[in-house]
């Protein structure tokens, strides 16, 4: 749709002011209540409730990350967050499998912290029973008493093993990072969550210390419809954000100017920021998978793969597409992308409810072969590019299609041989030709479904003539300019 006069004069008033603002390093940050509503109470209550029967007459205890070093905001840990929906530092959770019932522990009220950072913030007390719904919340320092109770009575101790996961991040970079900072002879230290393990051992000798994740994993392998809402805003979110670098991008322009446009769109509809670093790639830079320097410069000729999506009320998206960085495919780009198009289009096609991925994969690979014998190629590089890539699924031995979407951008595993509804996976099968340097690779969101599965998101444009549509109205580039 074209901008108006209008319409780009607001858009550059907006934009000038949030400019004004970065260099004054007063980013506005859309504002994160300490009880942030994402859902009402009674879903972290039904969460709590499977732990208590999962852990039958243990204990299950938590701890909430801690606050952040200078002005960064604040956001809270997966775990502690799937369980409670409390953005507060330094809270505990106590899960009491034998009297089936809940505590939280918060530190006392901080007038000065709320004056200048926050506003009005969650204490003890019954204000704060009433907004999260957990049967009592109570001054951090009563912890310890509770403690010593459940030292007396020997019950066993759940609590997360994994190091934490914040914002852009999942389990098994956290993981890898302890990993590392353990084994540095020139550092050695514990992760927070060993540290916590140590202190529960000191205090209650006699409690088995056993490590809740799996129950956890077990739990959010599955999303609820309140969850899938979420995710599929985030979704909406990230679309949206692609559109925009699709519209704005021109010859000339660097990778983070489009990294810029999507920022924009994710703080525009509520997103905390990025759920992962930036993934834009123009030309050779295509070929690495991950690449994230987001310094080169578009060039006339070149593809543009861009793969970027923002952290949602905890939740995470990730979608990925390519488009010619002048708008229009030529004729080599148009067999390029078109068979790794309709390969792709293959596999997403052969995926359905309660198929194992492996049985998915051969049906695939019927239409893979299909295609190939139908598709007129005239380069001789494409072709055995496309070859290598059917044949990478012919032998694949793959229990998974993909990765898991959901509180991390590579949530937890499924549980479950078969794809459940319920499931949010992607796909992003690369097919690469090194000769040249070059890769590709699309991705989307796939809900599992009753009757099969939804892509959330199919409305981001992929075919050919859609890109290039998309491609033809204006981007934010077109309203800033009126700063100039």
């Amino acid at each position: 749709m074209f901008l108006s006069e209008g319409t780009l004069d607001r858009s550059a008033r907006f934009v000038s002011r949030i400019l004004i603002l970065i260099a004054l390093g007063l980013t506005p940050l859309i504002p994160q209540p300490v009880f942030t509503n994402v859902f009402p109470p009674a879903e972290f209550a039904a969460r709590r409730a499977e732990v208590m029967k999962a852990i039958g007459d243990s204990v299950a205890i938590l701890q909430g990350t801690t606050e952040r070093p200078g002005e960064q905001p604040f956001r809270q840990s997966n775990q502690f967050f799937y369980l409670t929906g409390v953005v507060e530092p330094r809270a505990i959770l106590l899960i009491d499998g034998r009297k089936k019932t809940s505590t939280l522990y918060l530190r006392p009220r901080d007038e000065r912290r709320e004056k200048m950072m926050f506003g009005p913030g969650l204490y003890p007390g019954p204000e704060a029973v009433r907004a999260t719904g957990i049967e009592a919340v109570l001054p951090r320092d009563e912890f310890r008493s509770a403690l010593a109770g459940i030292a007396r009575e020997r019950a066993p101790i759940y609590t997360p093993f994994r190091p934490e996961v914040l914002g852009s991040a999942s389990s098994f970079d956290t993981i890898a990072l302890a990993r590392a900072t353990k084994n540095d002879e020139w550092d050695g230290r514990s992760s927070r969550e060993e540290a916590f393990r140590e202190k529960l051992k000191t205090v209650s000798p006699q409690s088995d210390i056993r490590d809740l994740d799996p129950i956890l994993d077990r739990l959010r392998s599955v999303k609820s419809p309140a969850e899938i809402a979420v995710i599929r805003e985030a979704t909406r979110i990230t679309g949206l954000a692609i559109i925009e670098a699709m519209r704005d991008a021109r010859p000339g322009m660097y990778e983070y100017e489009l990294e810029a446009d999507a920022e924009y769109i994710f703080k525009k509809y509520g997103a905390y920021g990025p759920s992962y670093f930036a993934l834009i790639a123009t030309g050779p830079n295509t070929f690495y998978s991950h690449y994230h320097k987001d310094t080169a410069r578009l060039q006339k000729g070149d593809l543009v793969q861009f793969d970027y999506a923002p952290d949602y009320k905890n939740y995470s998206s990730d979608v990925t597409r390519v488009f010619p960085a002048d708008g229009k495919f030529t004729p080599w780009q148009r067999e390029y992308y078109g068979i790794y198009l309709r390969l792709y289009q293959a596999l997403m096609t052969s995926i359905k409810v309660h198929a194992r991925p492996a049985d998915v994969i051969a049906d695939a690979v019927v239409k893979m072969d299909a295609e190939m014998a139908s598709f007129h190629f005239t380069d001789d590089k494409i072709k055995p590019a496309a070859v290598q890539f059917v044949d990478r699924y012919r032998k694949s031995k793959a229990r998974s299609l993909g990765h898991n979407v959901g509180l991390e951008v590579h949530d937890v595993p499924s549980f479950t041989e078969t794809l459940e509804p319920g499931q949010i996976f992607t796909i992003e099968p690369a097919m690469q030709i090194p000769e040249l340097h070059l890769g590709i690779r699309l991705e989307d969101m796939l809900l599992i479904t009753e009757s099969g599965y939804e892509n959330l998101s199919a409305f981001v444009p992929i075919e050919i003539a859609d890109i290039e549509k998309t491609m033809t109205r204006h981007g934010l580039s077109d309203a800033t300019a009126k700063l100039k």
